[in-house]
């Protein structure tokens, strides 16, 4: 901060809206929680975000604007096309003779600024507004307004050129368009992740959602270097490099919802090829109630995180959800009496209350590197991310033996594999018998679209020979989507998990330390009462969530 730059709270104070005391409290909240000042205070219930804001432009000498009342002119909202103003919270005011006039929530969001003198081909004067305010504002006024969708936005690039240096590119007003649009529609349609891919005679980009990628409209292929110069503007990454790939970061306010994309570029043949990975905060339910347990199983994960010390390992391929089951453990584990820690590479989402580091190989910070000096902050729990090798494994049980609940992730099929996975890794069988906990493998299905769903008559010889008890055909309420707008005509609209629980037995214990194979730890897990993938795949089938054919793609046959 530069020299003679008033604190926030020291704003709010001479205003008369806070005291001293509450100052040092949410201070005090922010040591432990991280966050910005002005939002823990609001969060303390001692102002709101309407003060704040007025602080904030006075600390940043900006002039604070109430939009009460205001009715910007059409021409002047005609400045600033739909897509950029959800995207990046911005309203035009007003038409001066030498500045567009504009309301944003953010007085540190100069990048938008410079996008809206390209955008606006004059200077651009920001006032500073409430935050919900301006949401609400840009809503109103853009309501039914054409230029936001996808394919407008594509029909308005193909209509301009595009050229220059590639800082120009990046700024310039179709590809800025294009790309909030292409952003804008990816949040609403509830896409995990973005991908532009450049070929010899086209620039493909497609979305994923629900696990499936989904092509859009390819633009003109002269626009996909101008898209990625844009992409890497906005994730401070560098343009010049195209022949080394690159990690970076975007965070945005979509229509009032917190979007980290996470960034990565990667050179092709034919150009840079980027996959933007979308984190919405919003859309996310971090707690155990909402990751489609059943009663039994919510239990027997609530039981775990009342262990002293042990490992519990969540397995499963990429894009199965585990991160987001850790993350709703730790919440559901989160209480005052307990410190966690946990290692990510890279952390995902902010979890109040939970220090969160993140990993950095190329600087030597790796998982095994931190968990030694974590085990010196005396943490009660630990997450790791991932366990990937025999260091980071040997670490994780040395925590587990002194005293530590261990939690972490593998790449295996199955809940019985995840054993042999560690015994591979390099740890001694007698070490894992001895800190190993419990194993929950999990696999993500497509839920029916409940816009378009219904009933279905099942094949009862098919589903006996699946596995599925009589009592749940008997009584099951079997359904298929039969396709919709709301779910791309698919019949499948958002995903639900499903989970099998291994908790380590003293037989299983006595198996791992005979080297049984996989098959037998798996027979005797089953014996013990362990529900598979496959066999709960069934019962939601049973319950008409998801549908056999969705189960059959994602599960193997139990033995």
């Amino acid at each position: 901060m530069s020299a003679g730059r008033k604190l926030l709270g020291q704003i709010l104070k001479e205003r008369g809206i806070v005291h001293e005391g509450q100052i040092q409290e949410a201070l005090a909240v922010q040591r432990e929680k991280g966050g910005l000042l002005g939002a823990v205070l609001v969060d303390l219930g001692h102002c709101d975000e309407g003060d704040v804001a007025q602080a904030l432009a006075v600390q940043s000498g900006m002039e604070a604007v109430s939009l009460e009342g205001v009715r910007p002119p059409p021409e002047v909202l005609a400045k600033v096309d739909p897509s950029t103003a959800a995207v990046f919270g911005v309203l035009p005011l007003r038409e001066e003779k030498d500045a567009l006039v504009v309301a944003v929530a953010d007085p540190r969001n100069t990048a938008v600024l410079d996008d809206l003198r390209f955008l606006a081909g004059k200077p651009v004067k920001a006032l500073l507004a409430d935050e919900k305010a301006l949401r609400e504002a840009i809503g109103r006024f853009y309501a039914g307004k054409g230029g936001g969708g996808v394919a407008e936005a594509l029909a308005a690039a193909k209509g301009e050129g595009v050229s220059g240096d590639a800082e120009k590119m990046a700024h310039a007003a179709p590809v800025v368009r294009l790309l909030n649009a292409i952003l804008q529609q990816a949040i609403r349609d509830g896409a995990s992740d973005v991908h532009f891919e450049p070929y010899e005679d086209q620039l493909r980009i497609r979305y994923r959602v629900d696990g499936i990628l989904y092509p859009i409209e390819s633009p003109p292929m002269h626009l996909g270097p101008a898209l990625l110069s844009r992409i890497k503007v906005l994730a401070n990454l560098d343009i010049a490099e195209t022949r080394l790939p690159q990690d970076g970061r975007i965070e945005l306010v979509v229509e009032s919802r917190s979007v980290d994309l996470r960034v990565s570029t990667l050179p092709t043949m034919f150009g840079e090829t980027c996959v933007l990975r979308v984190l919405d905060r919003s859309a996310v339910r971090l707690d155990l109630e909402h990751l489609g347990l059943r009663a039994a199983e919510k239990e027997a994960l609530r039981n775990l995180l009342t262990l002293p010390h042990g490992i519990v390992l969540i397995t499963g391929p990429t894009g199965s959800g585990k991160t987001t089951t850790l993350y709703a453990m730790l919440s559901e584990a989160n209480d005052p009496g307990r410190k966690i820690l946990t290692t990510e590479d890279p952390v995902e989402y902010d979890l109040d209350g939970i220090l969160q580091i993140p990993i950095h190989d190329d600087i030597g910070v790796t998982y095994a590197a931190l968990l030694r000096t974590i085990l010196r902050q005396d943490p009660d729990v630990i997450l790791v991310g991932e366990i990937r090798d025999r260091e980071t494994a040997q670490v994780s049980i040395e925590a587990s033996l002194t005293g530590h609940l261990v939690l972490s992730t593998l790449h295996t099929n199955d809940a019985p594999s995840a054993v042999t996975r560690m015994v591979d890794i390099g740890v001694e069988r007698f070490l894992l018998t001895a800190t190993l906990e419990a194993v929950v493998a999990q696999r993500l299905v497509r839920k029916i679209c409940a816009s378009c769903r219904q009933p279905l008559e099942a094949d009862p010889r098919l589903l006996r020979e699946l596995g599925l008890p009589e009592e749940a055909i008997a009584s099951g309420s079997f359904a298929h989507g039969r396709g919709c707008d709301a779910c791309f005509h698919t019949g499948f609209r958002g995903r639900i998990a499903l989970f099998e629980i291994l908790r380590m037995s003293e037989r299983l214990r006595e198996q791992v330390l005979e080297s049984a194979s996989t098959d037998e730890l798996l027979r005797t897990a089953r014996a013990e009462g362990m529900r598979s993938l496959r066999e709960n795949g069934l019962l939601l089938v049973a319950e008409g969530v998801t549908t056999v054919e969705e189960v059959l793609r994602e599960t193997v046959a139990s033995h």
